[in-house]
């Protein structure tokens, strides 16, 4: 076994090489709303199922759709055939809101940010910061993908890898 002369460091490296990946809330709560699309107008559809089907936990999956019922993102109905269901349109509900409710901003760093901006401390001048630029680049890019793309067009994908894409020949 290899022993580290500073581990805290080793761990501060893990730490910072693997913290812009999207949390298991963002990933958890994409599931669930992917289950939910495609039951789109089916009805509400119980956390049980949605926790079992999904392999979500159930604590931790009544948490987040909480959280996006307070967003807009999903309504609920309780009592007898109760459950959880989209509030708007799944081509309504894109990625990028999604991660920004459960995640917050998607800039990697806070000077690029555009709804949680902060000066980074270390920064001599931000109008020619190289790593900025592109670290800003980087934020364009996901925003860009994130916010236009939509749960029924990951449905669309979904069917798509599937094979089971409907065809509509007109003649």
């Amino acid at each position: 076994m290899t022993k580290f002369k500073h581990p805290h460091i080793l761990y501060q490296t893990y730490r910072l090489t693997y913290k812009h990946m999207i949390s298991k809330k963002t990933k958890y709560a994409l599931h669930a709303l992917h289950y939910l699309a495609a039951r789109y107008e089916k009805g509400p559809i119980l956390i049980s199922e949605l926790s079992e089907s999904e392999h979500i936990p159930q604590k931790f999956l009544e948490t987040i759709l909480l959280e996006l019922k307070k967003s807009g993102i999903l309504d609920s109905k309780k009592g007898k055939g109760g459950g959880y269901f989209l509030a708007k349109l799944p081509s309504q509900i894109t990625l990028g809101k999604v991660m920004r409710i459960l995640g917050g901003p998607l800039a990697p760093v806070s000077c690029v940010s555009q709804t949680a901006y902060r000066k980074c401390d270390e920064c001599k001048d931000e109008s020619c910061c190289g790593i900025r630029f592109v670290m800003k680049d980087v934020r364009d890019a996901m925003a860009n993908i994130l916010d236009n793309t939509s749960l029924e067009d990951i449905l669309k994908q979904t069917a798509k890898m599937a094979g089971k894409e409907s065809f509509n020949y007109v003649i």
